[in-house]
């Protein structure tokens, strides 16, 4: 087996294997054996591959990280063991470079927050753009004396709109600047697989709010048109505490939270998604939703700035953001829904997301093909854990209902079920080097040799016997001493031998 041992997410790769039938040799035979690949216990490809012949396919890693690739081969008659039927590869994925869009609506305390935390990403390549002379705006200054550059709008919104992964709308309003067809354009992108943000501000209550344009076929909060000036310490939800975007954030775990407040609020009423945060009267304030193939969030204050100026304490802005952004861009460590295994000292432990209230029993797959059941315990609100001991070399799966997971104990590929038939190949130029020998037993056998001792240094084979080598490595740990006869019982001892003596004599 052949393959990368890195690979970019989303670009193909390509996996070269043989199988090969130990009866015939290493060639190739002209039949053909069904070979199954699997990614992180997923089916991702099936082929016929000929026997004793190279075949390659090409295959898409789909994230970051260790992905554990599965060959397996169709069980055929009269095999010894199916162990060998299986090779396992990891292959590491590695991002490219994540194009991001920010377009902000006017320059703002946050506008700095943003392009700081994204710009701080050495894997990010960010293209912002802040609108600052609107098309309303006419003061009579002559174009050739302004020093800004026109909003390329066409090109970033129709023609290149496809290669960002994440466009984020930071306190945007309608301005006159993106036409609807571009705004069409963008509902199309996030429902064919793109990710969205939108970060608001005032405007998203006002009549040139992007809910008034086709957004709102995706967005998943309504503006009521009006803003809540006043602190408050954003809260994490219900869901919030499940939802690995917010959950186990830093400061959550006190009551209230101990990090900075905010101090304005723009009212709004879900219509789909999840809210993770919301204020202390229960407004939304991070908002959650999947439109299509692809993701929305929205942020509704535009106060999240003070976090990152320390204010009051500040708080885990850096940390939420990047957790937002690498959700929308669909990071698997980032689902909702999430199966992992992992192994250490000996023991097999899975993990398991959930954004229900429990979860069902996981089942594992031994390498040697037999099957248990763990129960899942629950450690923190929508994690549960659960573990077994892992004494079998080789490959666990673990599965629960649609979700799957590999974990590997030992050698992904043990040497020694490479090939199981009986040989003394490998170990016959090495006996007579080191004064040994080889005998078979069973049907085969020629003989059974004699055993005998032989000093170190000496032949341990000849004709007819086999020797056990005398090392003489032993180690005293202690000697205790104690008489065989005490005093009186040698006394008894002596006058019944004299007696003995004695009546033998006088016969």
């Amino acid at each position: 087996t052949e393959a990368p041992r890195f690979g970019i997410v989303g670009e193909p790769v390509e996996l070269s294997f043989r199988v090969e039938e130990m009866s015939a040799g290493e060639g190739a035979t002209g039949e053909r054996a069904r070979v199954t690949i699997s990614i992180d216990g997923t089916r991702v490809a099936e082929t016929a591959a000929a026997i004793g012949t190279t075949e390659t396919v090409t295959l898409t890693l789909e994230r970051g990280g260790p992905n554990v690739i599965e060959i397996d081969v169709e069980q055929s008659p009269g095999e010894l063991t199916v162990l060998n039927n299986r090779a396992v590869v990891v292959a590491n994925g590695v991002r490219d470079r994540l194009r991001v869009l920010l377009v902000s609506g006017e320059p703002h305390p946050g506008e700095r927050t943003w392009r700081n935390l994204l710009k701080s990403d050495p894997s990010v390549d960010l293209v912002h753009f802040t609108i600052l002379r609107p098309q309303e705006k006419h003061d009579g200054t002559p174009i050739n004396e302004l020093s800004l550059i026109a909003f390329p709008t066409h090109e970033l919104f129709e023609e290149k709109l496809d290669q960002f992964d994440l466009i984020i709308f930071d306190r945007y309003k309608r301005r006159g600047v993106l036409s609807l067809a571009y705004f069409l354009n963008i509902v199309d992108y996030v429902e064919g697989g793109g990710a969205f943000l939108a970060a608001t501000g005032p405007a998203f209550a006002s009549p040139y709010s992007i809910y008034r344009t086709p957004l709102a076929a995706i967005l998943p909060a309504q503006p009521l048109e009006t803003t809540s000036e006043g602190g408050y310490r954003p809260e994490i939800t219900s869901k919030g505490a499940r939802h690995p975007v917010t959950a186990g954030l830093p400061g959550s775990e006190s009551d209230p939270p101990s990090w900075g407040r905010w101090f304005r609020t723009i009212d709004a009423v879900t219509d789909a998604g999840d809210t993770l945060m919301e204020t202390p009267d229960g407004k939304p304030l991070i908002v959650l939703a999947r439109a299509g193939e692809g993701r929305v969030a929205q942020i509704l204050s535009d106060h999240i700035w003070l976090w990152s100026r320390g204010y009051e304490g500040g708080g885990p802005q850096a940390e939420l953001l990047r957790r937002l952004a690498h959700w929308l861009m669909k990071e698997p460590d980032l689902e909702e829904e999430n199966l992992s295994a992992s192994m250490q000292a000996g023991m097999l432990t899975v993990q398991r997301r959930t954004m229900d209230d429990r979860a069902e029993p996981a089942r594992v797959t031994l390498p040697s093909g037999a099957s248990r059941e763990i129960e899942m315990q629950e450690v923190a609100p929508g994690r549960f854990e659960g573990a077994t001991e892992a004494s079998e070399l080789g490959l666990y799966r673990v599965r629960q209902g649609d979700l799957s997971a590999v974990a590997a104990a030992g050698p992904l590929n043990p040497r020694e079920i490479a090939d199981v038939r009986a040989t003394d190949k490998l170990l016959r130029p090495l006996a007579p080097e080191t004064g040994g020998g080889i005998w078979w037993t069973g049907a085969d056998a020629g003989g059974v040799p004699s055993i005998r001792a032989v000093r170190a240094g000496q032949d341990a084979a000849g004709n007819g016997w086999m020797g056990l080598r005398r090392n003489e490595q032993f180690h005293v740990h202690a000697v205790h001493q104690a008489p065989l006869l005490t005093g009186p019982l040698a006394l008894i001892v002596l006058l019944g031998t004299l007696a003995l003596a004695w009546w033998r004599e006088g016969r």
